[in-house]
């Protein structure tokens, strides 16, 4: 039940929940208070105080409104609301003290600092700093940190608010960072000088209100103003992050997450945010044909003929639809090659993933009902490599009191939680137990790629959705394709799986790199990146990546979102949709659209869901059929959490995390 409370802020009178902090109820009557210390996602801290107001009646000094709630003002002497003003003498003068306090030590750095121009620093010295110094003494300087390749250290800049060190322990589950000292000897530093364990660490950049923390691959690169900023979704795994792009020129120049309370929150994996390296190396950027074992560059009119001819020539047809693929062109395809008499098949990985059934491959959760969750079912995954940012929300849930429980490989997942098995008997038993506790509570099942792709993968699907049904729990599929989902929507499956398309004698592949095609059929690649799929390949059409064409993903939860694109194609590349658009023309069964605009029209009238952008459809339960449960172990669905796509193996620096993280495994390993 909630607790509302009147109070006048600044002379306007707002009705607002007495649990909420005064800068809380600031924000909700529009007025903006200055901070550094405090972020909505984090704990409390009240070490900047920046963020005075002046509480009429109370104190005769200005109260931090970060950590006062609003149940804690008196009324007035007659019953009054509660004022508190924000822009009063006191306070102005208040905020000013703070500024000169904070500018004693920082140094002048604006002119060569990376976060100059987006500097919370800057901003608040704008209206609450000062011409001149009363401080004539020597500043401070730290000696900067290696925290590992991905955030660079300026220590001298730090201001002490410590939201780098919650964000680590709260969030991202570490605990490497810390604050020694008091005083001028306080100071940010990591345990015995270790560099960050987690995958997640990139987000304390953005959570840095000063220069103190900034992105090494991005150091020196380019200024905000320079930056052309798109907003759009992020496909390194299938949470469908909101992220925006900020391009120079044609490059792409950094990645950084968009607040989405449904998805990823405001945070994003290293993953997501660092791979940007790997969109211009080793791109493809002009078609190519096989001649006497050798690829040699064609025109796309040559290639689209020689495609067009190994089509209409094939005995048996089939197609392969990657991990990354769009809706739009996953929905493409599909027209195309089972207008040949071919077939198509979305599920690279051999996972049994039934094609007609969305609440057994997509499930009846959404990822905000983590949060609210009193138990949680993880059985073959581990979120903390699958979707990190996800995790982190089960990491929300456990530290607001849930409880996890595990079947697969015992991982640190960052939360304490109870492992019940590796093997499938351990799955058999949770369904034999009596689960009278969890009924009417509010309960989560997720069950992983790991579990769904082996040869039983059905029968663990049915016995995860069992378990969902007995205890009345919501279900969620964790995919890490981040096209995935589409592609099954659209239905760009066959009975026979990736065997049966294993076995034509003409292949057209469409980005999937995961996997080998072996020696005999003919195989047409289309995909942007140099990667397994195109060494193989005897045609190949170069295509847009995900930052370089407008598309639609459907993320793990079921929820269509729009992503927009930031640049172009490097090079003779085109978008993937108009590709094969064009290869239809070819193929003399031309597809009925011109444009994207055409082509989305054609896709939501198949299938309607699909207009739902950023919504949740809900999916009638349907229980899959029971089927023999094997012996072995769950395994988990990748090893090498940075190598996962084509575009992160592009990476240098996807590279460099991945033989750290080894490194770190196996040092572990022979302790």
């Amino acid at each position: 039940m909630s607790d509302l409370r009147k109070i006048v802020i600044d002379g306007h009178e707002v009705e607002v929940d007495g649990a909420m902090t005064l800068i809380q109820a600031c924000e909700q009557a529009g007025i903006e208070v200055p901070r550094f210390c405090y972020h909505e996602r984090l704990s409390i801290a009240g070490n900047c105080r920046m963020c005075l107001v002046e509480v009429v009646g109370g104190p005769p000094k200005p109260a931090a409104s970060c950590a006062m709630q609003v149940r804690d003002l008196r009324p007035g002497p007659e019953g009054q609301p509660p004022v508190v003003k924000t822009n009063s003498p006191m306070v102005k003068k208040a905020r000013e003290g703070v500024m000169e306090f904070m500018l004693i030590n920082h140094p002048l750095d604006c002119p060569i600092c990376d976060q100059g121009g987006e500097c919370d620093l800057q901003d608040q010295a704008m209206a609450y700093g000062v011409d001149f110094s009363r401080f004539t003494e020597a500043k401070r300087a730290v000696d900067d940190l290696d925290l590992g390749p991905l955030v660079e250290t300026h220590m001298t800049r730090c201001i002490s608010c410590t939201r780098c060190v919650r964000f680590t322990t709260e969030v991202a589950g570490i605990t490497q960072m810390g604050q020694t000292g008091r005083g001028e000897d306080a100071e940010i530093t990591s345990y015995l000088g270790q560099t960050l364990d987690s995958n997640m660490q990139g987000n304390i950049i953005d959570l840095c209100p000063v220069g103190a923390l900034v992105s090494k691959p991005y150091a020196f690169t380019a200024r905000p103003w320079e930056l052309t900023k798109t907003e759009t979704i992020d496909v390194m795994d299938a949470l469908g992050s909101n992220i925006r792009v900020d391009t120079k020129g044609r490059e792409v120049k950094r990645i950084m997450p968009r607040n989405h309370d449904g998805v990823n929150e405001e945070w994003l994996s290293d993953k997501s945010r660092f791979v940007w390296d790997g969109l211009r190396r080793q791109r493809l950027d002009r078609p190519y044909i096989r001649e006497n074992g050798k690829l040699r560059p064609a025109t796309w009119p040559e290639a689209l003929t020689k495609a067009a001819e190994a089509i209409k020539g094939a005995t048996k047809l089939g197609a392969l639809v990657g991990d990354l693929v769009s809706t739009e062109a996953a929905y493409s395809i599909k027209q195309l090659i089972e207008g040949q008499g071919g077939i198509v098949e979305c599920r690279v990985d051999g996972a049994r993933l039934p094609a007609g059934n969305r609440s057994a491959y997509v499930g009846t959760a959404a990822i905000e009902d983590i949060d609210r969750a009193k138990a949680i079912m993880l059985i073959g995954t581990n979120p903390r490599d699958e979707a990190p940012v996800l995790n982190a929300r089960i990491r929300k849930a456990w530290a607001a009191g849930a409880t996890v429980g595990l079947i697969g490989e015992a991982v640190d997942l960052t939360y304490d939680y109870t492992h019940l098995g590796t093997d499938r008997a351990a799955l058999a038993k949770l369904l034999e137990g009596g689960h009278e506790g969890a009924l009417g509570k509010d309960t989560l099942v997720i069950i992983g790629q790991g579990a769904i792709s082996e040869a039983d993968g059905a029968a663990a699907l049915a016995a995860a959705q069992k378990f969902a049904q007995a205890t009345e729990s919501k279900f969620l599929v964790l995919h890490t394709a981040a096209g995935r989902v589409g592609a099954l929507d659209v239905g760009a499956t066959n009975e026979g799986g990736r065997n049966a398309v294993s076995e034509c004698d003409v292949i057209f592949n469409l980005g999937a790199d995961e996997g080998e095609i072996g020696a005999g059929p003919t195989v047409i690649y289309q995909g942007s990146h140099g990667d397994r799929g195109a060494n193989r390949a005897d045609i190949i059409l170069p295509a847009a990546a995900y930052t370089e064409e407008n598309a639609l993903f459907v993320n793990t939860e079921g929820r269509p979102q729009l992503a927009m694109r930031a640049g172009f194609a490097p090079g003779e590349a085109k978008e993937n949709w108009a590709i094969l658009r064009a290869l239809s023309a070819e193929l003399g069964a031309t597809q009925g659209w011109d444009s994207l605009a055409q082509l989305r029209q054609a896709l939501v009238a198949d299938v309607p869901h699909l207009a739902q952008i950023d919504q949740v459809p809900e999916n009638d339960w349907v229980v899959e059929a029971d089927a023999p449960l094997g012996k072995a172990d769950f395994r988990n669905a990748f090893r090498y959490f940075y190598l996962t796509n084509p575009i992160a193996r592009a990476s240098t620096l996807m590279a460099e995390l991945s033989r750290n993280a080894m490194a770190r495994t196996d040092a572990v390993a022979a302790e």
